[in-house]
């Protein structure tokens, strides 16, 4: 019967499975031990070697173990029960084998012995650390790494003992005799354009570009807004811009992404700047002295200097009308004030206690009236 290799997860159909311990006790007295007959298979499926599990049983229990390659016997000894093995190996697995990221058992150890330390890296997610050593059997891993890094290590001392010999040997000069024997390459051929090394910068190879772009886009659209009408695609643009009532830096946003979009359909839009300006003001969109503040100064934040002239050029009347509205609207404001304040009398009063204003309505002189008479005649 096989479970599963973290068995803090319960689901039946987790991947990684391993046999349950099977236990077997024999002798009597003080020859009594535990033999685990399945542990190859369980270490196998660990990635482990039989002996790391069998060691750290003897470790947490305090007892000796015993280890038969040959034979495939893995002794602790006393008597223990499988239920109680089968526990204590969780916690092997807990320090020894799961990724301390992912809960995964694909890890590998890599033991360095002259810098005794004990490196863990795992397949699944990609992590790499380090195990603590304190444990008991971290002392029995660096005095027998697994295998494979030994034999890695192996083979790097035989690499360099061959590198060796070949030096003592005087191989090198057989080398540097073999480079000579190899062929030069042939000769670059220089007569290739440079063109070919990078794109086209001319504005008709930049709008046939920007054009690729555009239809590969309509082809990765995912809504059907292409399908729908001018009306609904400009309340749709409305929704997506009406962040902007009342925040200037919004608005300022705003005009870039305008200023960009002429420079996509320069020829479409830049003749009908003032008019996409007035719809976004009467929109309340922008606010007058944002325009204002924009029109004053010529960006190239956005687009190029030469383009940003001509979109300020083209708003110019937009603008003009924007500054004699607002010049008319002071001057009409300030001529109210002026005829209220004449119509305005301030009457002292020693028994008033407070101030009484009364408004007087403009007294017609006989001068006005003669004049009046003679208009009529």
């Amino acid at each position: 019967m096989s479970v599963n290799v973290n068995r803090n997860v319960s689901d039946q159909f987790y991947r990684y499975k391993m046999p349950r311990l099977i236990a077997k006790v024999e002798g009597k007295g003080n020859g009594i031990k535990t033999v685990i007959v399945n542990m190859v298979d369980v270490a196998k499926a660990l990635n482990r070697p039989p002996t790391y599990p069998t060691k750290f049983f003897g470790c947490e229990l305090g007892a000796q173990t015993q280890f038969d390659m040959k034979n495939d016997r893995y002794i602790v000894n006393g008597s223990h029960e499988a239920n109680k093995l089968q526990d204590m190996l969780d916690g092997f697995i807990r320090k020894f084998v799961l990724c301390p990221e992912c809960d995964n058992p694909e890890t590998d150890l890599h033991v360095n012995p002259k810098k005794q330390t004990i490196g863990n890296s795992c397949k699944a997610c990609g992590y790499q650390g380090m195990l603590d050593t304190r444990h008991k059997l971290c002392t029995f891993i660096l005095k027998n790494p697994p295998e494979n890094t030994d034999s890695g290590s192996v083979k790097k001392d035989k690499e360099k003992k061959n590198r060796k010999k070949d030096k003592e040997n005087g191989s090198g000069s057989s080398e540097a005799g073999n480079h000579d024997q190899i062929d030069a390459p042939d000769a670059v051929d220089r007569d290739d354009d440079d063109e070919d090394w990078a794109e086209e910068t001319t504005e008709e190879a930049q709008r046939r570009r920007m054009e690729e772009i555009s239809d590969h886009a309509k082809n990765l659209t995912l809504s059907e807004d292409l399908e729908k009408t001018l009306e609904e695609r400009v309340n749709l643009f409305y929704n997506f811009v009406k962040f902007c009532h009342n925040n200037k830096k919004a608005q300022k946003y705003l005009l870039g992404g305008f200023e960009c979009l002429v420079k996509l359909h320069q020829s479409q839009l830049l003749p009908r700047v003032p008019i996409i300006l007035k719809d976004l003001y009467d929109a309340d969109l922008l606010e007058e002295d944002v325009i204002l503040a924009w029109a004053e100064k010529v960006s190239k934040k956005y687009v190029s200097k030469e383009l940003a002239k001509e979109i300020h050029a083209k708003a110019a009347p937009f603008v003009k009308w924007l500054k004699e509205a607002e010049e008319e609207s002071e001057g009409s404001d300030g001529e109210e004030e002026e005829e209220d304040d004449e119509n305005v009398e301030v009457v002292y009063s020693s028994s008033a206690r407070e101030l009484k204003v009364e408004t007087v309505q403009p007294v017609k002189t006989d001068k006005e009236e003669e004049d009046i008479d003679i208009d009529a005649i």
